[in-house]
């Protein structure tokens, strides 16, 4: 799926496979995966330190995205547009 303009000038999110990665910190809303007393860790309830390796996890997954498209090209073609064309009156 292209979201390129006719003009070459590119519009929107941009689709890319390491987007699918920001999906893993959302588990952390379905609370009936972690609702639960035990296992214990460091006298822990599971529901607390579960949570708090979900926040370091989305974390790392939220720096690998970014590592990872950073320098992707948001368009592909150089701007058509000066700065003359940008200017919102005629100021001849």
């Amino acid at each position: 799926m292209s979201t390129a303009k006719p003009g070459g000038r590119v519009r929107g999110f941009q689709f890319s496979a390491w987007n699918l990665l920001l999906l893993i910190p959302l588990l952390i809303l379905v609370t009936p995966l972690f609702n639960f007393d035990g296992p214990r860790l460091f006298g822990l309830p599971f529901f607390y330190w579960f949570q708090l390796a979900f926040v370091v996890l989305g974390v790392l997954c939220t720096g690998i995205v970014y590592v990872a498209t950073k320098d992707k090209p948001r368009n592909q073609g150089q701007d058509e547009l000066s700065v003359d064309d940008l200017d919102e009156g005629d100021a001849r």
